[in-house]
């Protein structure tokens, strides 16, 4: 449902079907991968995930569904994606996002990750590419 929900996001934003870039589901199973999903009163609320490359990992389908935002979901999920990767080894976190998406943006930025060499299937698309660097810091409190 929430996959279903970011794809007609993206669609609006961007006139087109959605993100097209290839994912498969087994991607994100442990060890080499991390996905959750945030619940409010029993409904899925928020989602976001990882998948390995070698000692690298990107964040995918970061999403918050409408009604749950500004409640600091988005911030709690990318904190466990944090999190999770640290714990499994992952050195830095790298993810693509569109330039119509300025919330996410501004999150990813405000949350320190910082611009790097483009990279995947939306090489030379305009897309915004960000990675942060991961240590024991980034996720011990």
């Amino acid at each position: 449902m929430l996959t279903r929900e970011v794809q007609a996001v993206y669609a609006f934003r961007y006139g087109s079907e959605g993100d097209k870039a290839p994912i498969d589901a087994t991607e994100f199973n442990s060890p080499e991968g991390h996905f959750v999903i945030a619940y409010v009163d029993e409904r899925p609320a928020a989602m976001g995930g990882w998948r390995r490359f070698g000692h690298e990992a990107e964040i995918k389908r970061m999403f918050v569904r409408e009604a749950y935002k500004r409640q600091g979901l988005a911030r709690a999920i990318l904190a466990e994606l944090e999190r999770t990767a640290a714990a499994a080894g992952v050195d830095r976190l790298v993810l693509e996002t569109g330039p119509r998406l300025p919330g996410a943006i501004d999150l990813y930025r405000s949350s320190g990750y910082e611009d790097i060499e483009a990279f995947g299937y939306y090489v030379g698309e305009g897309s915004v590419h960000l990675g942060k660097v991961l240590t024991t810091a980034t996720w011990k409190v």
